[in-house]
């Protein structure tokens, strides 16, 4: 599955019955539990990769992934919002990118 097609899947899910859908039922508690949600997944990412296992990393990266993109979808943010914003980022370089953030 591409992200893409993940994205695609959340964004369908947004209207979905929440007793069919893990992802529903996170959008029906809110923006602010999807938040919380991929907080904790990134925090889980972050202790495998400093612990070192690949394996439990990637299913951790990939938890991330996903929550991070229902967190976003619950603020009608989609991947090709987020892909926009990366384009126009390469157009100067990294170091200038981040000097203009503050």
């Amino acid at each position: 599955m591409s992200l893409y097609d993940l994205d695609k899947t959340i964004q369908a899910r947004k209207s979905a019955d929440p007793e069919s859908s893990w992802t529903a039922k996170l959008f029906a508690k809110g923006p602010e539990k999807c938040a919380e949600k991929f907080g904790e997944e990134a925090i889980e990412a972050i202790i495998e990769a400093v612990k070192g296992d690949r394996d439990k990393l990637i299913s951790e990266a990939a938890d991330s992934l996903y929550h991070l993109l229902v967190m976003c979808a619950a603020r009608d943010i989609t991947l090709a919002d987020i892909e926009a914003e990366l384009n126009r980022r390469t157009a100067q370089s990294g170091i200038a990118e981040k000097a203009s953030r503050g």
